[in-house]
């Protein structure tokens, strides 16, 4: 799982090639807190097919706006720098982001 920063998003998502799953969370994010560690789990499972990541959107709240993260917690994919999909507030649970993963895979 690669932690993310204002800094390094651009390369490490945007300009990535294939696809990355985002963890968008923010500090105080009781829900975030408690997806965390099932994403970390699916980044051991599926981490040889995709790029696991996580930003931290308390510390980049611009670019959290930039990429339309008005509601946490927020699983995206990307592919090849776009947005493909996301899961937003109650719809990210474990189930569904393991579903998520399968599609593009």
């Amino acid at each position: 799982m690669i932690e993310l920063t204002k800094e390094t998003f651009e390369d490490e998502v945007l300009k990535a090639e294939g696809k990355v799953l985002v963890d968008f969370y923010g500090d105080g994010c009781v829900p975030c807190e408690a997806l965390k560690p099932r994403v970390h789990e699916l980044a051991e499972k599926y981490g040889d097919k995709l790029k696991f990541t996580a930003l931290n959107t308390t510390k980049a709240r611009r670019l959290a706006i930039g990429q339309s993260i008005l509601g946490l917690p927020v699983i995206a994919i990307y592919e090849n720098g776009a947005k493909v999909q996301e899961l937003v507030k109650d719809d990210a649970t474990p189930e569904n982001v393991e579903a998520m993963i399968a599609k593009y895979l």
